[in-house]
């Protein structure tokens, strides 16, 4: 067997091994997927009911509208768990007692984002299904909700590296968690996840069109065949949403993942 395999096997075994410890974890403090699971219900049955009735969506219902942009908001919201996490194991030194056993040198970056990536399919699983119990429907075709699908999936893991990089950079977790939300809160409200653009004053508006979360909110409503709400003088961006969806996602992983692994190695080394 030639060495590239015999290393490939074992940065396969390692990060498998240390994303179920991260799994179990979860199985010891359940309460860690509060924030994938009963948090995205309560906004979905806040916004369907207490909103959902003075908010006008001009080509379809408002709980249609609301789903995906739920969606990408738990998502975005998403990059707290990684960065508090690795934060966490940096600092108390389990990420070196971790390296001080036989392991690939990447298996722990690695297992984490496998871990991470499970946690946003429970997220996505479990919102789905609340959107059906409140009367929303996939109304588009197999490939297309498949699609649909795949462009959240694209940028959960844009998501979890962001989080990550934050993770290595921060000094604790409770930096992560507030820079993390100073700066997905705003760009979640200040987009079309909640309200159409049209309805924004002059200057939000023209912020909130060329948010990337706005795009892939656009870009998931549109394959799922829901309303969209865009206007006909909409910028590029939610013009071709799913085109510009998937750049955003893999624009922020050009430049999250070799800036993680660069700090990442630089805090593991110092």
């Amino acid at each position: 067997m030639s060495t590239l395999a015999v290393r490939t096997r074992w940065l396969v075994s390692d990060s498998l091994a240390l994303a179920g410890r991260n799994l179990e974890h979860v199985r010891q403090i359940p309460e860690k997927l509060l924030d994938v699971t009963l948090q995205p219900i309560m906004f979905v049955l806040l916004f369907a009911y207490v909103f959902g009735g003075v908010i006008n969506i001009p080509d379809g219902d408002y709980k249609s509208y609301l789903i995906a942009g739920i969606l990408v908001q738990s998502l975005a919201f998403g990059m707290m768990g990684p960065g508090v996490s690795i934060a966490t194991d940096l600092g108390e030194g389990m990420v070196d007692r971790i390296r001080s056993l036989p392991t690939s040198r990447s298996a722990y970056l690695v297992g984490h984002f496998i871990a991470e990536q499970a946690a946003t399919l429970v997220a996505i699983v479990v919102l789905s299904l609340t959107g059906l119990v409140v009367g929303w429907r996939l109304d588009a075709g197999l490939l297309d909700a498949i699609a649909g699908y795949a462009v959240l999936v694209l940028f959960a893991a844009a998501m979890i590296w962001l989080g990550t990089l934050v993770g290595v950079i921060a000094r604790s977790p409770d930096a992560v968690q507030g820079v993390a939300f100073m700066t997905i809160f705003p760009l979640t409200f200040l987009s079309n996840a909640f309200v159409p653009t049209a309805g924004l004053p002059d200057g939000l508006q023209q912020v909130a069109e060329w948010n990337p979360v706005s795009a892939v909110v656009a870009a998931v409503r549109t394959l799922f065949g829901n309303p969209t709400a865009v206007p006909a003088d909409a910028p590029w961006p939610l013009v071709h949403p799913v085109l510009a969806a998937v750049l955003w996602s893999l624009l922020i992983l050009a430049i999250a993942v070799p800036l993680t692994i660069s700090r990442f190695k630089a805090r593991t080394t110092e």
